[in-house]
Protein backbone atom coordinates (compact mmCIF):
# COMPACT_ATOMS: atom_id res chain seq x y z
CA UNK A 1 0.00 0.00 0.00
CA UNK A 2 1.16 3.42 -0.92
CA UNK A 3 1.53 5.81 1.52
CA UNK A 4 0.95 9.50 0.73
CA UNK A 5 3.96 11.48 1.89
CA UNK A 6 3.93 15.42 2.41
CA UNK A 7 0.95 17.28 2.78
CA UNK A 8 -2.53 16.32 4.13
CA UNK A 9 -3.87 17.32 0.42
CA UNK A 10 -1.08 16.33 -1.98
CA UNK A 11 -2.63 14.32 -4.73
CA UNK A 12 -5.81 16.87 -4.99
CA UNK A 13 -5.87 20.62 -5.89
CA UNK A 14 -6.75 23.26 -3.20
CA UNK A 15 -9.49 25.58 -4.31
CA UNK A 16 -7.50 28.72 -4.60
CA UNK A 17 -5.63 26.71 -7.23
CA UNK A 18 -8.21 25.77 -9.56
CA UNK A 19 -7.99 26.95 -13.01
CA UNK A 20 -10.35 29.08 -14.14
CA UNK A 21 -12.53 29.15 -17.48
CA UNK A 22 -11.40 31.39 -20.01
CA UNK A 23 -14.16 33.40 -21.09
CA UNK A 24 -12.44 35.53 -23.59
CA UNK A 25 -12.62 34.81 -27.78
CA UNK A 26 -9.49 34.73 -29.60
CA UNK A 27 -10.07 36.40 -32.10
CA UNK A 28 -6.24 36.44 -33.56
CA UNK A 29 -7.22 33.09 -35.98
CA UNK A 30 -10.53 34.74 -37.25
CA UNK A 31 -8.34 37.34 -38.47
CA UNK A 32 -6.19 35.24 -40.23
CA UNK A 33 -8.75 33.13 -42.14
CA UNK A 34 -10.22 36.33 -42.90
CA UNK A 35 -7.06 37.89 -45.10
CA UNK A 36 -6.59 34.96 -46.41
CA UNK A 37 -9.80 35.01 -48.22
CA UNK A 38 -9.71 38.55 -48.71
CA UNK A 39 -6.38 38.06 -50.27
CA UNK A 40 -7.99 35.06 -52.40
CA UNK A 41 -10.75 37.59 -53.51
CA UNK A 42 -8.46 40.20 -54.77
CA UNK A 43 -6.39 37.69 -56.61
CA UNK A 44 -9.62 35.96 -58.36
CA UNK A 45 -12.03 38.87 -58.99
CA UNK A 46 -9.83 40.57 -62.06
CA UNK A 47 -9.62 36.78 -63.41
CA UNK A 48 -13.86 36.77 -63.40
CA UNK A 49 -14.56 40.20 -65.62
CA UNK A 50 -12.15 38.27 -68.41
CA UNK A 51 -14.16 39.06 -71.84
CA UNK A 52 -14.00 37.56 -74.98
CA UNK A 53 -11.01 38.62 -77.01
CA UNK A 54 -12.16 41.46 -79.67
CA UNK A 55 -10.17 43.49 -81.35
CA UNK A 56 -12.32 46.72 -81.89
CA UNK A 57 -12.15 49.17 -84.20
CA UNK A 58 -11.12 52.70 -82.97
CA UNK A 59 -13.63 56.08 -83.19
CA UNK A 60 -13.56 59.45 -82.06
CA UNK A 61 -17.14 59.03 -80.96
CA UNK A 62 -17.73 60.55 -77.64
CA UNK A 63 -19.01 57.82 -74.77
CA UNK A 64 -22.63 57.17 -73.75
CA UNK A 65 -24.24 59.07 -70.76
CA UNK A 66 -24.75 55.79 -68.32
CA UNK A 67 -27.86 54.69 -66.65
CA UNK A 68 -27.61 52.68 -63.45
CA UNK A 69 -28.51 49.98 -65.23
CA UNK A 70 -25.80 47.38 -66.62
CA UNK A 71 -25.85 46.80 -70.55
CA UNK A 72 -26.58 43.52 -72.08
CA UNK A 73 -23.25 43.09 -74.06
CA UNK A 74 -23.18 40.97 -77.00
CA UNK A 75 -19.65 39.90 -78.88
CA UNK A 76 -19.28 38.65 -82.39
CA UNK A 77 -15.62 37.66 -83.08
CA UNK A 78 -13.33 37.69 -86.26
CA UNK A 79 -14.78 34.09 -86.43
CA UNK A 80 -17.84 35.49 -86.88
CA UNK A 81 -18.54 33.48 -83.09
CA UNK A 82 -21.61 35.12 -81.38
CA UNK A 83 -21.00 35.60 -77.28
CA UNK A 84 -23.61 36.70 -75.16
CA UNK A 85 -22.46 37.64 -71.94
CA UNK A 86 -19.06 35.84 -72.09
CA UNK A 87 -20.67 32.82 -72.92
CA UNK A 88 -20.67 31.49 -76.98
CA UNK A 89 -24.44 31.27 -77.94
CA UNK A 90 -25.88 30.31 -81.64
CA UNK A 91 -27.18 32.91 -83.96
CA UNK A 92 -31.20 31.34 -83.46
CA UNK A 93 -30.90 31.32 -79.90
CA UNK A 94 -29.78 34.70 -79.29
CA UNK A 95 -32.74 36.52 -79.12
CA UNK A 96 -35.03 34.09 -77.13
CA UNK A 97 -32.24 34.46 -74.51
CA UNK A 98 -32.04 38.38 -74.54
CA UNK A 99 -35.41 38.56 -74.65
CA UNK A 100 -35.17 36.55 -71.19
CA UNK A 101 -32.57 38.44 -69.80
CA UNK A 102 -34.32 41.70 -70.52
CA UNK A 103 -37.67 40.59 -69.13
CA UNK A 104 -36.16 39.86 -65.75
CA UNK A 105 -34.76 43.05 -65.67
CA UNK A 106 -37.83 44.92 -66.40
CA UNK A 107 -38.68 44.67 -69.86
CA UNK A 108 -37.45 45.30 -73.50
CA UNK A 109 -35.81 48.76 -73.06
CA UNK A 110 -32.52 47.36 -72.14
CA UNK A 111 -29.72 48.90 -73.29
CA UNK A 112 -27.77 46.09 -76.15
CA UNK A 113 -24.12 46.42 -76.55
CA UNK A 114 -22.72 45.14 -79.66
CA UNK A 115 -18.92 45.01 -79.23
CA UNK A 116 -17.91 43.18 -82.99
CA UNK A 117 -13.91 42.70 -84.26
CA UNK A 118 -12.54 44.80 -86.93
CA UNK A 119 -12.15 42.36 -88.77
CA UNK A 120 -15.72 40.52 -88.77
CA UNK A 121 -17.63 40.70 -91.98
CA UNK A 122 -20.27 42.83 -92.65
CA UNK A 123 -22.91 40.42 -93.50
CA UNK A 124 -22.47 39.22 -89.87
CA UNK A 125 -22.47 42.06 -87.55
CA UNK A 126 -25.53 43.54 -90.04
CA UNK A 127 -27.29 39.98 -89.30
CA UNK A 128 -27.15 40.56 -85.29
CA UNK A 129 -27.84 44.12 -85.70
CA UNK A 130 -30.78 43.28 -87.86
CA UNK A 131 -32.05 40.35 -85.54
CA UNK A 132 -31.40 42.71 -82.35
CA UNK A 133 -33.99 45.14 -84.53
CA UNK A 134 -36.51 42.79 -85.44
CA UNK A 135 -36.30 41.61 -81.62
CA UNK A 136 -37.56 45.18 -80.45
CA UNK A 137 -34.63 46.05 -79.05
CA UNK A 138 -34.28 49.86 -79.76
CA UNK A 139 -31.16 51.06 -77.48
CA UNK A 140 -28.70 49.24 -79.34
CA UNK A 141 -25.11 50.68 -79.21
CA UNK A 142 -22.20 49.80 -81.03
CA UNK A 143 -19.06 49.60 -78.92
CA UNK A 144 -15.29 50.99 -80.51
CA UNK A 145 -12.26 51.76 -78.76
CA UNK A 146 -11.26 55.44 -78.55
CA UNK A 147 -8.63 56.68 -81.14
CA UNK A 148 -5.62 58.70 -79.62
CA UNK A 149 -5.37 61.52 -81.66
CA UNK A 150 -7.97 64.17 -83.49
CA UNK A 151 -8.48 63.63 -87.28
CA UNK A 152 -10.43 66.74 -88.38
Amino acid sequence: MAANAGTPTAGRRSRGNRRRVMADINVTPMVDVMLVLLIIFMVSAPLLTVGVPIDLPQSQAKTLDNDNKEPLTISVSDKGQIFLQNGEIKSEDLIPKLQAIAQARGGNDARVFVRGDKKVDYGTMMQVMGRLSGAGFTKVALVTEYAQGSQK
